[in-house]
């Protein structure tokens, strides 16, 4: 492959306010019946099995989420719209071992299972929680979706910006038209997810991606969610078949002594050392100012502590440029250069569409065509 030069991030589409109705209220239009659900007893509540709080959802009430509720026992959840889409690398995700250099469509709505302060997409997801954060939103199809991506050359389409297992029927609608368009699918999630969310959402759905934030439940408590659940739904997507990367946002003094990165590079590892593990670098935003800045210290330190827990692919993002050979894969058997990256750019690619490293043939895990 030869080198490209650099991609732009590009807008698609920005939401419009809503006209005379509050937020919520425009929300609630754009919906319809959710599939991830079953009814509780014969007093009209639902369970929601969208993400791994499986809230008993009772008649005129809403689930964590604030974007799934029960109206005459039947659970409602968001269709049509979208609060961000644009086109980018899909490195930006990140995915390193799926389609390298091309772009993608991503797409968002409003909502979120979590309450992260350091979420860097807080706007959209935490409106519904926070009266700064002002989410918009506009209408559009699924076909409209992925007809702005082809549009724009992109070659996956991803759900992100907020979380998508809240949203994973319009997920699925919007993955059908894509996959029906030749494009390649992929969720970026917080990996709060159920049996049924992941088998739901498998038949439509190529990549998936998640964050995996701690290995402390408590830390993952004070964001909102379950670290045994996020363990358990690791190991669910892996053996589903997903192609399955993690990304672990590295804090200073909130998780990043040596023993939880290695922990966490361990926990990684043990479901299959191939599993791609991307560290990359906070900076401080929304609520979480305290922290200091990551160093590229910080993450040369996480990679190798992931090298030496026996992860084949560890990677150091969004510092692009300063961090040596971690921007880059290379064959883990016989060491060659594979990707050459420098930030979200992918400058050389000699994996083979089969898979393969062109100089000793040896499989490379990944979608590559």
């Amino acid at each position: 492959m030869t080198a490209r030069g650099p991609r732009r991030v590009v807008p698609v589409l920005m939401g419009d306010e809503p006209v005379g109705r509050t937020l919520l209220e425009d929300l609630d239009r754009r919906v319809s019946p959710g599939q991830l659900c079953w009814t509780e007893g014969g007093d009209g509540s639902v369970r929601c099995v969208a993400c791994g709080h499986r809230c008993l959802i009772r008649d005129g009430r809403r689930g964590i989420c604030k974007v799934r509720f029960n109206r005459g026992g039947t659970l409602y959840v968001p269709r049509g719209y979208a609060a961000g889409v644009q086109v980018d690398p899909i490195e930006k995700k990140p995915f390193y071992h799926l389609l390298p250099g091309s772009d993608c469509l991503t797409f968002g709505m409003l909502g979120c299972d979590f309450h992260c302060g350091y979420c860097q997409n807080w706007i959209t997801s935490q409106t519904l929680r926070d009266p700064e954060a002002g989410g918009a939103t506009s209408d559009l199809s699924a076909e409209t979706l992925v007809r702005l991506g082809l549009q724009h050359g992109a070659r996956a389409v991803a759900s992100s910006y907020n979380e998508p297992l809240i949203t994973a029927e319009w997920g699925v609608e919007v993955f059908r038209a894509a996959r029906a368009a030749g494009l390649r699918t992929a969720f970026v999630s917080n990996g709060n997810a159920t049996p049924e969310v992941l088998d739901y959402i498998r038949p439509w759905t190529d990549g998936y991606k998640i964050d995996f934030k701690a290995m402390q439940d408590r830390t993952y408590r004070s964001l909102g969610g379950v670290l045994q659940h996020v363990l358990d739904a690791m190991k669910m997507v892996y053996e589903r078949g997903f192609w399955f990367e993690v990304v672990t946002l590295v804090v200073p003094g909130f998780n990043d002594s040596g023993d939880e990165l290695r922990r966490m590079a361990e926990t990684v590892a043990a479901i299959a050392p191939t599993i791609p593990w991307h560290v990359t670098a906070f900076h401080q935003d929304y609520r979480m100012t305290d922290p200091r800045n990551t160093t590229v210290d910080d993450l040369v330190r996480a990679c190798e502590i992931g090298q030496d827990a026996g992860l084949k692919f560890v990677y150091a993002g969004n510092l692009p440029g300063r961090v040596g050979r971690w921007e880059h894969t290379w064959c883990p058997d016989c060491g060659d250069l594979l990707v050459e990256r420098y930030g979200y750019q992918v400058r050389r690619q000699r994996v083979t569409a089969a898979g393969r490293c062109p100089s000793c043939g040896a499989g490379i895990p990944g979608i590559w065509s």
